[in-house]
């Protein structure tokens, strides 16, 4: 095939050429996004976490962010983090994003996947990922490393077999503009 036929193929006229995105996000990045993007839906006033499960084929087949449980009135239970009875916080009554992305799994398991999270697991968590079948941990933050829960959660990660690691961003902030899609110039721009 002669190169102008090429050309006209493949969207190159008048010797310009159009190229791919460079700036697009990674799977890694995109994941990692999608958990705090999740993590937006929490009603927590202190602490929103997203977690999201991954197949080996990049795809999403589960998303949670930390709540009270289904049919459990949020506006009648405590979302304080300290007070003189543990009853009267929320530690007692919350689901964990981790817990909340594998029940909302829309898959038959979630073998063999991976969950991006943005804190590293519970002791608690890292049961219910350990039992689910999950082997591996992508996390942002280890924030209460040294908090007894976080080093039994390494304990039985370790254990089991399971995989963490801390996620590296390579930056800082994803943006999410929903003006930008009615932006004049958005395909031109893309296509730099």
């Amino acid at each position: 095939m002669e190169q102008t036929q090429q050309q006209q193929m493949f969207g190159h006229l008048n010797g310009s050429t159009t190229r791919k995105r460079e700036d697009y996000l990674e799977w890694p990045e995109y994941f990692m996004a999608v958990a705090f993007l999740s993590a937006q839906r929490s009603k927590d006033p202190s602490s929103q976490v997203g977690a999201c499960i991954v197949n080996q084929e990049n795809k999403i087949v589960g998303i949670g962010y930390n709540g009270m449980p289904n049919g459990c009135d949020d506006d009648h239970l405590p979302w304080a983090r300290f007070a003189e009875d543990r009853l009267d916080t929320k530690y007692p009554y919350v689901c964990h994003a981790e817990l909340n992305a594998i029940m909302n799994k829309n898959s038959a398991d979630v073998k063999g996947c991976t969950m991006y999270v943005a804190l590293f697991p519970c002791n608690e968590c890292a049961k219910l990922i350990i039992q689910a079948g999950i082997t591996e941990v992508i996390f942002l933050s280890d924030k209460y490393h040294d908090k007894p829960e976080m080093i039994a959660s390494r304990r039985l990660l370790s254990m089991a077999g399971v995989q963490y690691r801390e996620f590296k961003p390579k930056r800082t902030e994803i943006v999410i503009d929903f003006n930008s899609i009615n932006q004049p110039g958005m395909l031109s721009s893309a296509s730099k």
